[in-house]
């Protein structure tokens, strides 16, 4: 066993000695310990637990683990610790710029125990309330996440779109005005996580080159006959496709499109596919309407396509109003007065819900029952100040571990809305989670169900659950489905939106806005949602202000 690994161990010890409030002398003498071991000029193996103990610096209480772990590949004590330490905390003891002591606050004071959770806190600027934290440390903490989400090799859209459109408007300035240049592949497609991003151009190699050269932040990993294939300084794999002028738009739906995709055209078209001056050409040859570049997964955008029955997909002009948000009465940024006066403003919406976590949500400072009835009246003296615009009175209540909602029912019918979302005890099977939000969904007081799986995009898996009978019961409850815009979320999935639309389930994307700047993810959840074939007839906020509060006083009323 090589000193080096010798030497991590105890290291790891250290820290986990620390994390749990171990004995200061002790973690110090561990860690010194662990230095001095991985700079012995000689193999840790060559001597004798005694010859070792003679060493300065070890002593007879880490030579005696050192033979332990030499004999047995174990440390007794380390084990121990390891036990009583989730898997998530081990993995944040990996990421520069957080040290044990910092963890122990995460873990114990936020309740945060996988990197998901914690690079989502980031997100919300839950990190800068919390004791020895600042907001240098959380953006630093933050981009040691997603440096080691790079690593991993995928990436989040919203990751990759910041990298690819400055990329795209460089490259049009360097390359000649005559090239045409466009995304590609699952980027263009707007599938939510992505291994590269695929570019495809009519420049002549010399001249990609030569652009590439110009940007300095992007190098060239390999040269093939048809493809040139990057690294980005953040680890993002890019590709471009070389094609042809005559040939681009052709090569252009060939690379866009899944694989099922291009088969079924091919199969509509039972030719081979043209080579023609426009995409839109290309599928009026088979007889089908365009299809939009989201909808091209190979599901039935093809058979859509060719009974005219694809939908007019969403986009912002669309948008009326933002739900799900939350201001500095639970853990937002800015006051409710500052989130409504963005949304008058800078987005020119009819309304804004208001929707501050419940009182079971203590690590986000979730209302009590008289703070709930004191915004109440802060949005009552808002809403005369800014008509016609409105402000909804709405809270995000958690679902308990038995389906109840939190809070009792008198306070309960007091909201204009309330969206029931889980954000506790995510293990359970698919069976009880299922029966759990189905029990949330019936309670006659729910309006819209929040992030219905709970997932963290790349850091944790949803919790399981039983997607066409949460559907059903929104369907037979008219209770809405949240599609949570924010990057890390995008729940429910788009691969389910047909599904509920087929139910007649209504959808809202909701940007989960913890701050002002928090509206922009209403982009992602309107991608994912075109992504889904939803259009502005069944998504709540495109509704304007007179039908959405019309909706919701229905709602109360059933």
């Amino acid at each position: 066993m090589e000193n080096k690994v010798i030497a991590s161990k105890f290291k790891l010890l250290s820290q986990l000695m620390e994390l749990h409030g171990g004995n200061l002398f002790k973690i110090k003498a561990t860690a010194g310990a662990a230095f001095k071991l991985n700079k012995l000029p000689f193999s840790v193996t060559s001597k004798s637990e005694k010859e070792l103990s003679e060493v300065p610096g070890i002593g007879k209480g880490t030579a005696a683990k050192v033979w332990e772990l030499i004999n047995t590949g174990n440390i007794q004590e380390l084990d121990n610790l390891l036990t009583k330490t989730p898997e998530g905390i081990l993995e944040m003891l990996t990421i520069k710029g957080i040290g044990p002591k910092k963890i122990a606050i995460i873990w114990h004071t936020l309740e945060i125990e996988t990197l998901g959770e914690l690079y989502y806190a980031c997100n919300e600027n839950r990190l800068i309330e919390a004791k020895g934290f600042g907001l240098k440390t959380q953006e630093e903490i933050k981009k040691a996440i997603e440096f080691s989400m790079a690593n991993e090799g995928l990436f989040l859209y919203a990751q990759v779109e910041k990298i690819a459109l400055p990329l795209l408007e460089q490259l049009k300035e360097y390359l000649p005005s005559t090239t045409k240049l466009s995304f590609t592949g699952a980027f263009r497609r707007k599938v939510e996580v992505l291994s590269t991003l695929d570019i495809i151009t009519t420049a002549l190699v010399d001249e990609l080159q030569t652009a590439i050269e110009k940007l300095g932040n992007i190098s060239i990993f390999e040269r093939r006959e048809k493809h040139l294939h990057l690294v980005h300084e953040t680890g993002l794999p890019i590709k471009f496709i070389y094609s042809k002028v005559d040939n681009f738009y052709y090569g252009l739906l060939l690379s866009t499109g899944s694989e099922s995709h291009v088969a079924q055209l091919e199969e509509a078209l039972q030719t081979p596919i043209p080579v023609l001056s426009s995409e839109e050409a290309i599928y009026q040859s088979a007889n089908l309407d365009y299809i939009e570049a989201e909808l091209r997964e190979g599901s039935d955008e093809i058979a859509k396509a060719k009974q005219r029955r694809l939908p007019n997909l969403l986009d912002f002009r669309d948008i009326k109003g933002s739900l799900h948000n939350h201001s500095t009465w639970s853990d937002g940024v800015h006051t409710l007065e500052e989130m409504a006066s963005y949304c008058i403003n800078e987005l020119k919406l009819q309304y804004l819900g208001i929707s501050d976590h419940s009182r079971s949500a203590v690590y986000a400072n979730g209302l009590k029952e008289e703070e709930v009835r004191m915004q109440w009246q802060e949005i009552d003296r808002l809403n005369q100040k800014f008509a016609p615009f409105k402000i909804f009175k709405g809270i995000e209540s958690d679902i308990l571990s038995d389906g109840t909602l939190d809070y009792p029912e008198e306070l309960l019918a007091g909201f204009d809305f309330i969206i029931a979302s889980i954000h506790s005890n995510l293990k359970m099977d698919e069976e009880r989670a299922t029966a759990r939000l189905i029990k949330a969904i019936e309670n006659p007081y729910t309006t819209i169900l929040g992030h219905p799986t709970g997932r963290l995009l790349l850091s944790r898996k949803g919790y399981p659950v039983d997607f066409k009978k949460v559907i059903d019961a929104c369907a037979a409850n008219k209770v809405v489905i949240e599609i949570n815009a924010n990057p890390l979320r995008l729940d429910l999935d788009w691969r389910w939106h047909q599904y509920a639309l087929s139910k007649e389930v209504v959808l809202s994307i909701n940007p989960d806005a913890h701050r002002i700047e928090g509206f922009h993810d209403m982009h992602y959840g309107i991608l994912v949602g075109r992504k889904g074939g939803l259009d502005a007839r069944h998504c709540l906020n495109c509704f304007d202000l007179q039908t959405v509060e019309a909706f919701f006083k229905q709602k109360k009323q059933l």
